[in-house]
Parts: structure tokens; sequence; C-alpha cells
């Protein structure tokens, strides 16, 4: 017997079913996997929003500050306030009549201050005639100087002038006792050669020691 051969519609038929079967498994599959897909999502967002961050309030609190007293206050100083002086007023004379032909007084002259007629120094001081040895055997030593047992020098200054002659004696250095005294009223008798400037006798400064000692 010869074989039957298929006809090439019968053949197609079978493709299509099969085609179709695997299609609609497809399809199944495809639909599935979206829906788990579509919930896993859905879940994710739930529990997103379910886990809401918990803050805790904690509750403080409020210390009071213990207040420090003031420092006590500082002493005041009494400050001197001086007397408020009261000025007596003055009447101001407005109506009093000015002489303008008057003249008008004349403006003192100032005084000129007198020049020094001595001299401190010169090419020749004035010598002592005698010496001093000789002067100081005129003195008289003072019973009050002698029992209190004073004794010292005493310094005597004053001019000597153009002729020799001592003026206005004064102490500078005393010792007191009666001793001041005595050394003026010696100094006074003492006579000098004049000093002299270019040759010529002048006025000069002049000091001089009178000593005052006891003898045993």
């Amino acid at each position: 017997m010869g074989t039957e051969r298929k006809k090439p519609q019968a053949d197609l038929r079978n493709y299509y079913t099969i085609f179709l079967q695997l299609g609609m498994v497809v399809v199944l599959l495809i639909f599935i996997t979206a829906m788990k897909v579509q919930f896993v999502a859905e879940q994710q967002d739930v529990d997103l929003t379910q886990e809401q961050e918990v803050v805790e309030m904690e509750e403080v609190t409020q210390t009071k500050q213990e207040e420090k007293p003031p420092p006590p206050p500082r002493p005041q100083v009494p400050v001197e306030v001086p007397n408020d002086e009261i000025i007596e007023d003055q009447e101001i004379n407005i109506d009093a009549e000015i002489n303008m032909d008057e003249p008008l007084p004349e403006p003192e002259e100032p005084q000129e201050e007198e020049e020094e007629d001595f001299f401190v120094a010169v090419e020749n001081m004035p010598e002592l005639k005698g010496g001093l040895g000789a002067l100081q055997q005129k003195i008289n030593y003072p019973d009050m100087a002698r029992k209190a047992g004073i004794e010292g020098r005493v310094i005597i200054q004053f001019i000597v002038n153009e002729k020799g002659e001592v003026e206005d004696p004064r102490v500078i250095r005393g010792i007191g006792g009666g001793c001041d005294k005595e050394a003026l009223r010696v100094v006074k008798q003492a006579q000098f050669e004049p000093g002299r400037q270019r040759g010529n006798p002048v006025r000069v400064q002049y000091s001089l020691p009178i000593t005052f000692k006891l003898q045993n």
C-alpha cells in the first residue's frame, strides 16, 4: 500500500493551535509577572508610609539662678566746696561826663635797675694792711661765748672802697654767743690797699674770716 501524504493545510492547523497556546501561556506569564511587580511596589509604598520618624520630646526643667547680692556702695569722700563769694552789685554811673579835651596821663617810665657799682674779681685784689694776724689780736673774746665754750669761724662780707675802707659789713655765717657782733666791730677797723682794675682803684666785694678759739 502506498503511504498517504498529509495535506499542508492540516499541518498549518496543528501549528496554529500550538502557537496559540504558547502565546496564551506567554501572555499569562507576563500578566502574572506584572501583577507581582505591582504588588511588591505597593507593599514598599505602604511600608514607607508606615515608617515614620519618632521624635521624643524631653521636658526641660528650668533651674533658678541664685541672685548675688549687689556689692556694698563705696564710701563717698567728702569734697570741700568753697563757699560762694557774694559779689556786691556795683552801680555804674552812665551819665558821668567825660572830658575829651583833658590830656591823657603820661605813661610811667620803667625804673632802671641799679647796676652794681663794685667788682667781685679784679686784676689786683684788696690787701689787708698788717695781715690777718694783726687783726685777730684786736678781738675781745665775748664772756658769753667763753662760758658756753663757743668756738668757730665767723665770715664777714663787705665792700672795700677806692680808699681801702670797709663799707656795709654783714655776717654771712655766724656762730652766736656775741662772736658775730665782735667780728663786725673788728672788721670795721680794718684798713686795706684798694683793689685796682687797669691801674685804677675800684670798689671790690671782699670776705674775711674771723676765728674764735679758746685757749687753755
